[in-house]
């Protein structure tokens, strides 16, 4: 993999904090954006992911997870595409489901869980966010991006410290 064009760390101290940070993303999202979500189970995926929905108008009601949907669509102040890839077992199968429509020329932002089982499945620029286990309810949240758009997004998302 080659080296992210921008990185940064940071400690989110609770779950509700972890959906704020989403929040402040989803706010964010233009069409074309890709986010890929990289942690063990119980890492903070799901609380960063509804609010990332949240900020992007998405009802609260709305967000499920897509385990055995592969894709879930939401509607919001723009279309945001939620998928999982954990049950996958390849590239052909995620090709398969014609995720990879999404991605190329969507009309809206995708999120992607467990993008370390089908890492082929990201575009060229895409921004990661890997969450960590950091104690009791904190989380360690390494985001990288790979691009200029990517950039400009972790940028106006995570402001570096003054």
């Amino acid at each position: 993999m080659s080296t992210p064009t921008l990185s940064r760390t940071l400690l989110s101290g609770s779950p509700e904090e972890t959906h704020r940070l989403g929040a402040r993303l989803g706010q964010l999202l233009q069409p074309g954006d890709f986010v890929g979500l990289v942690g063990d189970l119980g890492a903070g995926k799901t609380h960063l992911v509804r609010g990332v929905a949240e900020g992007a108008g998405v009802s609260r009601s709305e967000v499920a997870s897509p385990t055995f949907a592969i894709v879930y669509p939401y509607r919001g102040r723009l279309p945001l595409y939620h998928a999982d890839l954990y049950r996958l077992a390849d590239y052909d199968e995620l090709y398969a489901t014609g995720f990879l429509d999404l991605v190329d020329g969507g009309d809206g932002a995708v999120l992607v869980e467990w993008l370390d089982r089908i890492p082929q499945a990201a575009p060229r620029e895409y921004l990661r966010l890997t969450l960590r286990d950091a104690g009791e309810e904190s989380r360690e949240l390494v985001a990288e991006a790979w691009g200029a758009r990517p950039a400009e997004l972790l940028k106006a998302w995570l402001p570096a410290a003054r």
